[in-house]
């Protein structure tokens, strides 16, 4: 099984005054540099990063950017099919970033800083995603934290053009997606608000 990896960058930061949300600084990092050190110690072959907009500003981390192409404004399942394109070989990315020919695609959200190690091995074979565990036995799914086959693409690309649902989870049990429980629920912790990111910064001090 050959593995590439995708994070989804593009969220703008609205409930916290805008910009992008993968800069914002916790524990002297970007929320973005945490993830792709968590994705950079899984065996992938390869990392590009979702985002629209001017690539530049993310030139910092080496990456290959992919914007949303013809799904512009689809949220982030037009990420996860730019990022299947490019894992299929289909598509270049750009800063020199060139394509793949993976079997599946890691996704991971640019905001959650502290994800558990080892999720490619935990979520195979896909589609899965994976779901925290909290008080009582709930638990809640997290549909981009996901292993994706990129023989989806092709579903997902007729999804969107047909202008079927933009939600993720839709999507997914579209294609039988499994959810696979992880204990740790801090570790799925993702920051929107003023009010979390200030719980990843003390988190952050806390595993420091």
């Amino acid at each position: 099984m050959t593995a590439v990896g995708l994070v989804l960058a593009g969220g703008g930061a609205r409930r916290m005054g805008g910009g992008d949300k993968p800069l914002l600084d916790v524990g002297g990092r970007s929320l973005l540099a945490h993830v792709l050190a968590r994705l950079r110690a899984e065996p992938v072959d390869a990392i590009a990063l979702s985002a629209n907009g001017d690539p530049g500003r993310f030139a910092a981390f080496g990456l290959p950017v992919l914007d949303d192409g013809d799904f512009v404004g689809a949220g982030p399942l037009a990420g996860v099919l730019a990022g299947l394109d490019w894992a299929a070989g289909q598509r270049a990315a750009g800063q020199g970033g060139a394509a793949q020919r993976a079997d599946v695609l890691l996704s991971l959200p640019g905001d959650t800083p502290f994800l558990p190690a080892g999720l490619l091995a935990a979520l195979a074979p896909a589609p899965a995603c994976a779901a925290s565990v909290g008080a009582g036995g709930t638990t809640r799914a997290h549909v981009l934290v996901a292993l994706w086959p990129v023989a989806a693409r092709g579903a997902l690309r007729a999804w969107l053009a047909a202008g079927r649902s933009r939600k993720v989870g839709a999507f997914a049990a579209e294609i039988g997606m499994r959810e696979v429980r992880f204990a740790a629920e801090d570790a799925f912790l993702n920051v929107n608000t003023p009010a979390e990111l200030a719980a990843a910064r003390a988190l952050g001090r806390r595993e420091t």
